[in-house]
């Protein structure tokens, strides 16, 4: 829905802190009938007591979240991996399973800890005669088994950020894609029982280690990620009015970008970062500038009495996606930056808005308004097929991960705002919602 404006007085306060009790948790809403079954071994801990992270099974809530892949529990195969038996594949082939992730995790002198792990093609060692020796230490097979033969030395706290690493590499080796897994998420959390009700904060994209921004007695929206990772442009009411101020999340220095008189909206940085579309209505009605962050010359790129709002950049930043009421209710257009000629590109359905672009530039993700409420939705740009993806009634803010395969988007479930989860083609959803406070306005960073 196009941006309202807010008023009210606000004081801010800049802290980076961690949450230790205000974690998102991923709830699985929905299952995937067609993903693709992988076998996820836990890894042998070669070690005293109980591992920081359980990195296995890290791994496979990634791959299950992509929506791609049914990870196979250790619990239902029938063998062990780490013997100096023979074993064969039939067993694995029979549930469907053609790959297997599998390794073991050692505790050096230093304390530190050293990852070995293998991703393993199992057709390819079915085909090579059926059998393959397996060794306590580690796994013998011929060259062509070995999709993945890595191993890395990593402090106990980056235990969890390396299973994230080995997620994306099995994901990019097993789909040609990069995988996003390392990624993180931008929210704002409002919970009004606080002295500062609205929060801003960002985690790893499944939730976990959760930290807060800063914090705000007046709305803050919007958050926008740098394509480096390292800012977030967002939307605060502290002096009054809507204004935009970039904040570096990793020591707290903030600038003001635009405070304009009345509303200063939705930024949204360019692909190289190097400029930020924004919305003002400096003029009356609701208009597209893009600002260049190193001149700070402003250029207007929408004109006329309609509100334009909500601005997207393709990924080869030439032209912008926006939101625009000019044909009587919010339909998406895009204007080309070089000559200034705008298209009308969605035309199902009496409301669609919140525009992104899939980083292959082949789909447009929304949301689409019809007799089922507020939805997100994807249309092909190329047939102009539209689905709707998910099934709630009030669905809004939709983010794209940087490699097109999942959407996360503010929604309403048991009278609360949460954030959720959906694969790019709506088989997989799942639910991520907050421990305290309503969740909103997604942001989903570039890969780190």
């Amino acid at each position: 829905m196009l941006k309202h404006v807010l008023f009210g007085m606000s004081t801010l306060m800049i802290t980076i802190i961690q949450l230790a009790h205000a974690e998102l948790k991923l709830v699985i809403t929905e299952g995937v009938n067609s993903a693709r079954p992988i076998g996820i071994v836990s890894f042998k801990w070669e070690g005293e007591g109980k591992l920081p992270t359980n990195v296995s099974d890290v791994i496979a809530s990634d791959l299950q979240r992509s929506g791609k892949f049914s990870p196979v529990l250790t619990d239902t195969m029938s063998q062990t991996f780490y013997s100096d038996k023979n074993k064969d594949f039939n067993d694995w082939t029979a549930m469907g399973v053609d790959a297997l992730v599998t390794g073991k995790i050692s505790l050096m002198p230093d304390g530190k800890y050293l990852i070995e792990y293998q991703l393993i093609d199992v057709i390819s060692g079915q085909l090579t005669g059926g059998k393959s020796k397996w060794l306590s230490t580690n796994v013998e097979l011929v060259q062509g088994h070995l999709l993945l033969n890595n191993r890395k030395t990593v402090a106990g706290k980056q235990l969890r950020q390396y299973a994230h690493r080995i997620s994306d590499l099995v994901y990019e080796k097993l789909t040609g894609e990069k995988g996003a897994f390392l990624t993180r998420i931008a929210y704002v959390v409002i919970d009004d029982e606080l002295d500062y009700p609205y929060q801003l904060r960002i985690s790893d994209y499944d939730g976990y280690n959760e930290l807060l921004v800063l914090r705000s007695k007046q709305p803050l929206m919007s958050p926008a990620w740098s394509p480096d990772g390292k800012n977030l442009a967002y939307v605060s009411f502290e002096n009054d009015q809507a204004e935009i101020f970039c904040i570096n999340i990793y020591t707290g220095e903030r600038e003001k970008i635009s405070a304009f008189p009345r509303h200063n909206g939705s930024p949204i940085f360019s692909p190289d970062g190097s400029k930020l579309a924004l919305v003002l209505s400096k003029t009356g009605s609701l208009q597209i500038y893009i600002l260049d962050l190193k001149t700070r010359k402003m250029d207007q790129i929408t004109r006329g009495r309609a509100n334009n709002t909500e601005p997207f950049w393709d990924p080869n930043g030439q032209s912008l996606i926006f939101t625009s009421d000019r044909g009587g209710k919010p339909q998406i257009y895009q204007v080309n930056l070089t000559n200034g000629s705008i298209e009308r590109i969605t035309w199902q359905g009496s409301q669609n808005l919140g525009g992104q672009l899939t980083p292959d530039g082949k789909y447009l993700v929304m949301v689409h308004y019809s007799d089922s409420g507020y939805n997100i939705a994807r249309q092909n740009l190329q047939t102009g097929t539209l689905e709707i993806l998910t099934k709630t009634i009030l669905d809004e803010s939709p983010s794209l991960a940087p490699n097109g395969s999942m959407v996360i988007y503010s929604t309403v479930h048991e009278r609360n705002n949460v954030l959720s989860l959906v694969s790019i083609d709506g088989r997989f959803k799942a639910q991520l919602p907050a421990t305290n406070g309503r969740a909103k306005a997604p942001s989903w960073s570039s890969f780190q």
